[in-house]
């Protein structure tokens, strides 16, 4: 799936090991949507078929991929072998395990040897993976850096809403709408 600018390449590639984990990765995909940023989704298992997942991290540059970002849960091999062999920035998810909450995950792809980085967000931290990547490709991209400045004051604006409401009810009004929801 591509989505972003028409007609334009896939600029991140988003990888997850398992469709468990697309609710997450959905996440990302909805960030770069909203900054309007082409990306393309894959899922691909590394231990399952190690063949597919060669072909996706080696052919990745030469798509177009500027940025990969990779989730996998349990072992999580996955982004710290897309680091391995493409060039460019990647960016790990950590996925939420039952048996260890994802701290298997996280420790799985920070703990990445020297020479391998591999950038890692919080565990189920898709929508931040996909604002890094934006952060990554505005580096060389004005309008895109404009569209996250953008972002950032909406966030702002939602806060001080927020805030404003609170005020304005009191918190026992406000828990109480938040019930409701």
């Amino acid at each position: 799936m591509a989505s972003g600018k028409a007609g334009m390449p896939a600029l991140v590639g988003i990888v997850m090991g398992s469709d468990s984990d697309m609710p997450v990765m959905a996440k990302a995909a909805e960030v770069l949507e909203e900054l309007g940023v082409s990306y393309e989704m894959t899922i691909i298992s590394a231990h399952r078929e190690p063949d597919v997942f060669f072909e996706f991290a080696g052919s990745a540059e030469e798509k177009g991929y500027k940025v990969i970002i990779a989730g996998a849960g349990m072992a999580a091999h996955l982004p710290g072998m897309c680091a391995a062999i493409f060039p460019m920035p990647v960016i790990g998810i950590p996925m939420h395990t039952t048996s260890l909450g994802g701290r298997d995950s996280l420790y799985s792809i920070v703990q990445m040897p020297s020479g391998i980085p591999v950038a890692t967000v919080a565990i189920n931290g898709g929508a931040n993976a996909g604002l890094l990547a934006a952060k990554i490709l505005a580096v060389s991209d004005e309008e895109l850096l404009s569209r996250l400045k953008a972002y950032s004051r909406r966030l702002k604006e939602q806060v001080e809403a927020k805030d404003a409401k609170l005020k304005e009810q009191g918190y026992k009004a406000y828990l109480d709408d938040m019930k409701k929801i």
